[in-house]
């Protein structure tokens, strides 16, 4: 095992833009955040492009990026990763996409809305009641549906197609898509989102506490072959996250998907567990992913003062306690990164690129300015762009 314990610490969605409410700061400049700010004043931060410019902004993109993977020699979507973190073993023909538990709602003149792209946040318990009716009543004929975690499930297409047009429902917030269930070279699973309605009317009216009323279908792909970490760096490790997505890229570069009890990819989320299963892992293991994934669905709701409490949550209740506990090795290193932007103003990811850092625990640097923190303007400021964000993993490792 390698003397040198690696950490890899992804904000979700953190990244934004300036906020006239905060006097043009942006919210990771306004939140306190002493403990990122310490890691950007004794690392080497700058930018990263995670979002290549042929690639769509998703964190299927930004996070195989970051683990190493040029996503375009291994990027093929995101519910392919997400079936390998369910144990869903896809063949070769399959077509896995991602089935999302969303509230619609109906005007008096036919329209459909997008109320809600995660379902009022359904508890799993309840999402897997929902998902169990719809493939005992939809599946069959090479279609099936597999339950996940809160609203993130998955519907397998044998033989399918994955030339399919389709929009990730929280890109639709607000936004009429009766428009995108009509298309007609889109047959057959606009079909079975419309027969999802009355089992949704049905299991609502049992279960008045569920606020999904349908299904939307999306981000499909087929199974992605990866070399393996171990193979690339000489590394073994895991990945500790709450969405199926980061486990199962995890799975795909044969790192060890840790489950730590009480996650849910919200604000509620046991951090403390994930701070606490992360350390135990690296006694074991040469290197941790640890993803949170608050500060991204906080931004998607438009909602700035949850943003910026799921920031401050990732700094003092992940960052912090992780870098004490990390004092108990000789030497660790830390990538500090957000995936992408998802600022507050268009609710969806943007592509520009992101603020990182990498701190060496016996490397610490000093900056000029001692006022420097975990930023995008501090990051600008010091001149330093990585134009492929997968270099980082080298960067971190090798050098």
């Amino acid at each position: 095992m390698n003397s040198t314990k690696y950490l890899i610490l992804v904000g979700d969605g953190m990244g934004d833009y300036g906020c006239d409410s905060l006097g043009g700061k942006t919210p990771l400049q306004a939140t306190r955040t002493p403990a990122m700010d310490s890691l950007a004043a004794g690392g080497r931060m700058g930018l990263a492009r995670t979002i290549p410019p042929d690639k769509e902004a998703g964190s299927d993109v930004a996070n195989l990026n970051i683990m190493g993977y040029d996503t375009s020699r291994f990027h093929t979507g995101r519910s392919p990763l997400e079936a390998a973190s369910m144990g869903i073993k896809l063949k070769e023909t399959d077509v896995a996409y991602r089935c999302n538990l969303v509230t619609l709602s109906f005007n008096q003149d036919g329209g459909i809305f997008m109320e809600d792209y995660a379902g009022g946040h359904i508890q799993t318990e309840k999402a897997r009641l929902v998902i169990k009716s719809i493939e005992e009543q939809l599946g069959g004929e090479g279609i099936h549906f597999y339950p996940g975690v809160s609203y993130r499930h998955l519907l397998v297409w044998e033989n399918g197609r994955e030339d399919l047009s389709n929009i990730p429902p929280h890109d639709m917030l607000s936004q009429e898509v009766g428009k995108h269930l009509n298309d007609h070279d889109f047959p057959r699973l606009n079909s079975t989102v419309r027969r999802s309605w009355p089992l949704f009317e049905a299991l609502r009216h049992k279960h008045p506490d569920i606020k999904a009323n349908s299904i939307w279908l999306w981000g499909q792909g087929k199974a992605p072959k990866l070399p393996s970490f171990q193979k690339k760096y000489g590394l073994n490790g895991g990945v500790i996250s709450a969405v199926d997505l980061l486990k199962g890229i995890g799975v795909y570069a044969g790192l060890v998907p840790i489950g730590v009890p009480g996650v849910t990819g919200y604000l509620d989320t046991n951090y403390a567990g994930k701070v606490e299963y992360a350390l135990s892992a690296l006694e074991k293991m040469d290197i941790v992913y640890l993803h949170v994934e608050a500060p991204d669905e906080a931004s998607h709701s438009g909602q700035l003062e949850l943003k910026m409490r799921a920031i401050e949550d990732f700094d003092h209740r992940v960052v912090a306690p992780i870098l004490e506990g990390l004092k108990r090795f000789d030497h660790f290193r830390v990538l500090l990164i957000t995936d992408h932007f998802t600022p507050i103003s268009v609710r969806t990811h943007t592509r520009e690129p992101v603020p990182f850092v990498i701190y060496d625990n016996k490397e610490a640097l000093s900056h000029e300015s001692a006022s420097v923190g975990f930023n995008e303007p501090d990051a600008a400021a010091q001149e330093l762009l990585i134009e492929q964000a997968f270099t980082l993993m080298d960067q971190l490792v090798l050098a």
